[in-house]
Formats: C-alpha cells, structure tokens, sequence
C-alpha cells in the first residue's frame, strides 16, 4: 500500500509549527472549519431553521459515522463527551454484589469513575490490570477475566504509551464468561481499524476532537442491539417517539425514536458541531482508516529509529499502535523537555516516563527532523 501523500496544504498550520500531538487534539482542516462556520450561520437566521433541520442534520452525522464503524446508523447514538456514553452504558448494564470489572492501570479517568461508582454502589469491585515491562496488554487482560467479571471496559490502545489492546481475543473470552465489553475508542477510532462484528462490544464510545478530526463537544455512542430497548440517562424531547411534529410535542408519549436515538443527547440538533464532525469524518473516509494507519505506521517508525540513534528507546508495532510513539529515555525524561521543545515549536505531549508523538497526515519531513534536532543532546 502506498502512503498517503501530504495533507500539510488542507491545515491552517505555520509552516514553523510542528505539531506531533493529534492525541491531545487534531487540529480542524479548513473543510471542517467551513462545515462549522456554516452551520454556525444558521442560526444567524433562525426563520430559515425548519422542523426537519432538527433531524436531518443529526441523520446526516449518524451515517457518516456509521460508514467509518462500519455499522448500522440506528446503532448509534449522538453523545456529548465519551463520560455522557460510558454513563449510558454502566445505567444498562446488569451488575451485582461480588461482581468485577476490569480496567486497564492508569486508564484515562472518563473510563475508571463510572465504574468505580457503580462498583461501589453495588458492593463490587474494580479490578486494575498490570502489565508486564515492554508487553502489550492482551495478555493480562485475558488473565484478569474469569467467573466473576461482569464488565471489560478498556481501550484499543493505551491513552499514555499507545500499547494495543487484542480487542477481538477479550471479547471472546469475556462472552464466555457473560462479561460485558465496553470501549473508549477515542484515542483509536479514525486512525486504527477495528472489526465491530468480530470484537462485538456491548457498548463503544468516541469523542470526535482527536483522531475523528471532529470539533470539542461531540462524539459517537454505540450500543449493540440488545441494548436498543435500554434507558437514557436523560428525558429530552427530540428522543420520543412523534418529536417530528412540533404541534403536538405536548401530546406526551412514552416510546422513543428507534434504534439507539434514544440514548441522543439534549440539543444534539447543533449545526456547528454535527456539520464539522461530518466533514470531517468524510476528510478521513476520502482515504480510507487502514490507509492512515499503514500511512502514520510508517512515520512512526522512521521517528523510532531516528531517536534510536539518540538512545531513546521505544515498543514496535506488534505491541503499540501505529499512530502512537512513546519515547523513553535511559535516564529519565530530562527536566523541562516538554517546554524546551515548545521554545522550538516542537508541540508533544508527556505522558508518565514517555515522550507521546503522535503525528497525522498533516506533518512533513521537517517536523520529523525538528523533533530530532531538538531531541538531540546540547
């Protein structure tokens, strides 16, 4: 396959900034900034928003979403953050006294409160998984579930160091003990393909402001069809059945909109931000997930062996994900380093004893080379 050709030209980025940092937050192609500046037009006149406005443009998301999944739109639902989703699914999920769920150490807290909460509601437990120096953490997620887990929440790749997670070997062994499989798929979901039908999480949850390319404040709820009768963790209008007819939104109703609508946040009908997350889910469907991740693989690895030769060391891509590049240091990571490298604007991220480089299809072969040379020893 061949890489992706330079994006750099579709970004409002300098030319002297060197962002490797898609993990904290990609930055917004100038398609999407139009998608959000046009939607945000709308309501500069509301006597052209009709009823149908309201539904139309959330449809639109829900199957440009569905298309990057790969699964059916009336499986998700359009949720404000990934704690708006994780809290849908830990309302729906069955769990008892003595139960556990497993979670992966030092896990992004979004994906440890609601199920320390609900562990503690239910006189359960949380069990945190270790894993061994320089593995991935397959291994000790499959040793940590047995009779007593009732939920696997984990991710597809660590948030800190970038190591996978065999998503589709723990969903298997978690449906042979009725675990339930929960995903944060935000720090994966646009640059690491994932089979839904061969991993079959019970509920998959992604904030669209990282590798969705999307903006702050939206994301992607989805709920498997066993779940499709479940309760909301809030009673808005837009989600009952009828909500079309805006002459009889008093005539109150008890069904719902079908599918995974009924998980829908309040106000999801928001033109700025469902008309960005389109665009630019459609900017990452023009080249295709397996693409980017072969693409940003590659760079990656060409930023790995340079800082090899400086005697920084870091996993391979059969243990992290190929959009991820922790950098460790022999003897600690320097005092300052972040800050040094931001006097150079070299912008990445510190995370634990790691140096997080996470480029996109917008970096050139001089940001690669300004991280070397500002990595490089004085």
């Amino acid at each position: 396959m061949q890489p992706i050709a330079c994006q750099r030209h579709r970004f409002a980025i300098p030319g002297d900034v060197h962002y490797l940092n898609c993990a904290y937050m990609a930055p917004l192609a100038d398609t999407v900034v139009e998608a959000v500046e046009r939607g945000a037009r709308r309501k500069q006149r509301p006597w052209e928003v009709r009823p149908e406005h309201f539904f139309s443009l959330s449809e639109h998301f829900r199957e440009r979403a569905a298309a990057i999944i790969g699964t059916p739109g009336d499986n998700l639902a359009i949720v404000p953050s990934v704690s708006y989703g994780l809290a849908i699914a830990a309302r729906n999920l069955p769990f008892a006294s003595g139960q556990q769920i497993v979670t992966l150490a030092d896990q992004f807290p979004s994906n440890v409160y609601p199920w320390r909460e609900l562990a503690a509601g239910k006189g359960g437990e949380v069990v945190t998984v270790r894993r061994e120096a320089g593995a991935c953490w397959s291994e000790a997620v499959l040793d940590a579930i047995g009779p007593d887990t009732a939920i696997v929440a984990l991710p597809h790749c660590h948030w800190a160091d970038g190591r996978k997670v065999d998503l589709e070997a723990v969903g298997r062994k978690a449906r042979e003990h009725g675990a339930a499989l929960v995903l944060d798929l935000t720090q994966s979901l646009g640059a690491m393909p994932i089979d839904f039908a061969a991993v079959q999480p019970d509920f998959a949850v992604a904030a669209c402001y990282k590798w969705l390319f999307g903006p702050y404040g939206i994301g992607i709820l989805y709920a498997d069809p066993k779940y499709l009768d479940g309760t909301p963790i809030e009673n808005n209008w837009i989600n009952r059945g009828g909500s079309e007819d805006f002459a009889r939104l008093v005539d109150y109703r008890d069904d719902f909109q079908p599918g995974a609508r009924r998980f829908d946040m309040g106000e999801k009908s928001n033109p700025p931000l469902l008309e960005g997350a389109s665009a630019a889910i459609d900017f990452l469907l023009e080249f295709g997930v397996e693409a980017i991740a072969e693409t940003l693989g590659r760079e990656t690895c060409s930023i790995a062996k340079e800082a090899g030769e400086l005697g920084l060391k870091s996993a391979g891509l059969e243990t992290r994900a190929n959009h991820f590049l922790a950098l460790e240091f022999p003897d600690g990571v320097p005092d300052g380093l972040t800050d040094r490298l931001a006097e150079k604007n070299v912008l990445v991220s510190l995370r634990g004893n790691s140096l997080r480089v996470t480029p996109h299809l917008y970096n050139t072969p001089e940001d690669r080379a300004a991280l070397i040379a500002a990595l490089r020893p004085d």
